[in-house]
């Protein structure tokens, strides 16, 4: 590291010559009597003030908030907004259940690779001898353990069987899908509406 070299005597009195003729560049005013008085100092923002928070005791159950974690809408929600491609009085008397289910399958027990098979044949067979209406029963299913932060969805046949009515082979066949009413299952099974063999 270099040293750094003194001034002589002669740099000394340049130096302060030159200092003597620099100005500040935020140069304070001086103080008049005329000058304006002071803004005040604007006012403070009012906080919203805070929830009241009430004592918990060791012991004491917290709120449930788990129904909060599911953000997906329903089965039924999303089966609802579908537009109506068949006859509105059908679809009405048919959700409200009033029209009985020419054919039915259940699907209880049987694991995703055993039923969905059974419900293309069951459907297309179903379609060939001239049902309209068919009946899906598929279970509620059971809760299982929900031990980590994402919820599990309860029922995986419940949840997989709308997702192969709109797909091939069944997508052609399936004209309106509806959960069902109580007296045929409800959450548990689905109305399936065939369109017509041509």
């Amino acid at each position: 590291m270099a040293r750094r070299r003194k001034l002589t005597p002669e740099e000394r009195e340049l130096w302060s010559r030159v200092a003597k003729t620099v100005q500040h560049a935020h140069a304070k005013r001086p103080q008049s009597a005329e000058t304006e008085p002071e803004a005040p100092p604007p006012p403070t923002p009012k906080l919203k003030p805070r929830p009241e928070v009430r004592d918990f005791r060791i012991g004491q159950s917290a709120p449930d908030f788990a129904f909060r974690h599911d953000l997906a809408p329903s089965i039924a929600e999303h089966l609802a907004r579908q537009p109506v491609a068949m006859d509105r009085k059908t679809h009405r008397n048919m959700t409200r259940g009033k029209l009985e289910p020419d054919a039915r399958i259940d699907l209880h027990g049987m694991t995703l690779a055993e039923a969905h098979p059974e419900l293309i044949r069951f459907l297309l067979n179903a379609q060939d001898r001239g049902v309209r209406l068919a009946l899906v029963i598929t279970g509620k299913g059971k809760k299982g353990l929900d031990d980590g932060p994402i919820p599990q969805r309860q029922g995986v046949l419940r949840h997989q069987v709308p997702q192969w009515l709109r797909l091939p082979p069944l997508g052609p066949v399936v004209m309106q899908v509806t959960e069902a009413h109580l007296k045929h299952g409800g959450s548990g099974a689905y109305y399936v509406y065939l369109r017509r063999n041509r």
